[in-house]
């Protein structure tokens, strides 16, 4: 997923603020449910929705107003109820801004564990070479 930094990103110093890049990971995230034909919505409306229940966040290198960064997102692990996602932030020079884990939880609509259903993992478990956003 590309994302172009704009001056709201920043902080007073022109670099992108810690907590924006939680949003980007949460879009990259979207955005790879919807590339294997899965809308978070009508997942939610279906009953499956998912939580975070543990970020991990490494900042490499400050991204800055200007940037354009590219979210490479690939699923890590999953069993049961948990899912793993693994991001990484490059900027538009190859360099490696972030590196995160992201831990969700699979819950109906009372918020309570659920089984991730067994079609929904294997299509987002999946690991296409050159796939939407996923890469190795």
């Amino acid at each position: 997923m590309k994302i172009h930094v704009y001056y709201h990103h920043t902080d007073c110093g022109g670099v992108v603020y810690y907590a924006n890049y939680l949003d980007f990971l949460e879009e990259a995230r979207t955005e790879y449910f919807a590339s294997r034909g899965h809308s978070i919505k009508e997942l939610a409306d279906s009953g499956i929705m998912f939580v975070v229940s543990r970020q991990e966040v490494d900042y490499k290198s400050p991204a800055v107003y200007g940037d354009d960064l590219e979210v490479r997102t690939r699923v890590g692990s999953s069993s049961g109820v948990r899912m793993e996602f693994l991001h990484e932030i490059y900027n538009q020079d190859s360099r490696l801004i972030v590196k995160a884990r992201t831990i969700l939880v699979c819950v109906d609509k009372n918020l309570r564990p659920r089984a991730i259903p067994e079609e929904l993992n294997g299509k987002l478990s999946v690991s296409e070479e050159g796939a939407g956003d996923a890469r190795p």
